[in-house]
């Protein structure tokens, strides 16, 4: 408190000052006593933060459908040329019957505002407003004749898509097809949004997506909890087929831990490939904390009492905690619209005690 001027007594004007004083320090000492539970308050509301969000985003993905943006429905301003990823340039003069070979294509389109305009689906477009149309893929590999009958004025593929055969005759038709990079990271997300977005003459919609998305994950992440980084091994199961993998660098799930804030625990065990065959050795080399696999794979072995049947996964701190997370297929690599769901309920699940 600055001393009184001209040696004025001290009138009411200075005892308001020191009151002032008085209170300034009552709230210093109070703030010092509150400092040993600070760190563990903010624990505690980063908790009930991903709590609730995980909360709101497990009801989303129950109904498993998807938000379009607000407002209006873009329209599309075209012709536009735009590069595929397959080397071509491709002009798009029609957006009118859109058909994406991809769920996660799909998911972008249909949020962008333009799902009144596709007119079929793969099977990896698993959601509600997708579920109506007609399938253009058995198994994994396009048919071109359903593609063909479904007279679509722009076809969006992968880089993955097939065969090559049926895009060739999709292309020979007259149909400007335009390919796009799989997503394998977070950082994909945007760019394919981006792309899909000037390929179909909305890239304001794009934008407008993208704001969103980014909203939405950092939101995400600021409930990640401090001080908290568990291991956690992706593990990609079908029983059925005697498939047994563990994910490690570029495996898509990496990239999703590592928003959520938890370490990849096949990366972190050296694992340099995507996917490496389960042993016991990776296993206890790896050590997660939580494993994380996709619903269908965990029924597909019999669900948590059959995972852990498995050579080295009830030895690791996540079977003998049966610490396991399991997300639907066709939203967990996704790499859409719905990815900040994803990290919502990882951040909520992976860290728990």
């Amino acid at each position: 408190m600055r001393a009184p001027r001209g040696g004025r007594p001290a009138g009411r004007g200075t005892k308001r000052g020191l009151a002032a004083l008085g209170l300034a320090l009552a709230l210093l000492t109070g703030a010092c006593a509150q400092g040993s539970t600070g760190s563990a308050g903010t624990s505690e509301a980063s908790a009930r933060s991903a709590s609730a969000r995980a909360a709101a985003a497990r009801e989303r993905l129950a109904k498993n459908t998807l938000v379009p943006l607000e407002g209006e429905a873009p329209a599309p301003e075209l012709p536009v040329t735009v590069d595929s990823s397959d080397g071509r340039k491709v002009t798009v003069t029609d957006a009118s019957r859109i058909l994406p070979l991809n769920g996660g294509v799909a998911e972008i389109v249909f949020t962008l505002g333009l799902g009144d305009r596709v007119v079929g689906r793969d099977i990896t477009a698993t959601f509600e407003e997708a579920k109506k149309l007609p399938q253009v893929t058995k198994a994994h590999d396009v048919s071109a004749e359903s593609v063909l009958s479904l007279e679509p004025t722009v076809v969006l593929a992968d880089t993955d898509t097939g065969p090559e055969e049926a895009i060739d005759q999709i292309r020979d038709a007259g149909i400007p097809v335009v390919v796009l990079d799989p997503a394998t990271e977070l950082s994909d997300v945007t760019t394919r949004t981006t792309r899909i977005a000037e390929a179909l003459g909305v890239p304001a919609a794009g934008r407008a997506l993208n704001t969103r998305m980014s909203d939405e994950l950092a939101a995400a992440r600021a409930a990640v909890p401090e001080g908290s980084r568990p291991k956690v091994a992706f593990l990609y199961l079908r029983g059925s087929a005697a498939v047994y993998l563990i994910g490690g660098r570029g495996s898509g799930a990496d990239s999703l831990l590592d928003a959520a804030g938890a370490v990849d625990a096949g990366t972190d065990a050296g694992l340099d490939r995507p996917f490496t065959p389960i042993t016991t050795e990776a296993l206890a080399q790896a050590q997660p904390d939580v494993i994380l696999m996709m619903t269908k794979g965990l029924e597909s072995v019999g669900g948590l009492d059959g995972l852990l049947r498995i050579p080295g996964i009830a030895q690791t701190p996540a079977g003998m905690n049966r610490r396991i997370v399991d997300l639907e297929d066709g939203v967990l690599l996704s790499f859409g619209p719905r990815t900040p769901l994803v990290i919502d309920i990882l951040v909520d699940r992976v860290h728990r005690k």
